[in-house]
């Protein structure tokens, strides 16, 4: 039985990137069912920009490598409620981390990830 993955960000970034960690995101890709939530897409496009590369070639790795989450204003209020509560206990928790974290556990999937504020969250398997 194969995992499956919701990818978040800070993998992204490092498969972009190239990175040793990237690497092993690209090994991810290829042999599991993935998913990305599209608040994720939006979190990665930004930080392209900042880095001024091009976000077209991060959008279409995202978008041909993974099957994108969207969710509906149930999801929304579901994240909302669990980022308040996982808020609590890690402070610098992102609400888009909580997409990326609901995502996974609608799924009954797994966080690719090596973001520390993951870290200790059982959904995630930390890079």
């Amino acid at each position: 039985m194969s995992t499956k993955y919701v990818v978040d960000s800070w993998a992204w970034i490092e498969y972009l990137d190239g990175s040793e960690i990237g690497k092993k995101v690209a090994m991810k890709l290829k042999a599991q069912e993935v998913f990305t939530n599209i608040v994720t897409i939006a979190e990665v496009i930004s930080k392209v920009g900042r880095k001024q590369k091009d976000p077209d070639i991060a959008f279409r790795a995202m978008t041909s490598l993974s099957n994108i989450v969207a969710g509906d204003d149930e999801f929304a209020k579901r994240v909302g409620l669990l980022h308040s509560g996982v808020k609590k206990e890690v402070p610098n928790f992102s609400l888009g981390d909580a997409f990326t974290l609901y995502t996974a556990k609608s799924l009954s999937a797994k966080v690719l990830t090596g973001d520390p504020d993951f870290k200790g969250i059982k959904e995630a398997e930390m890079l």
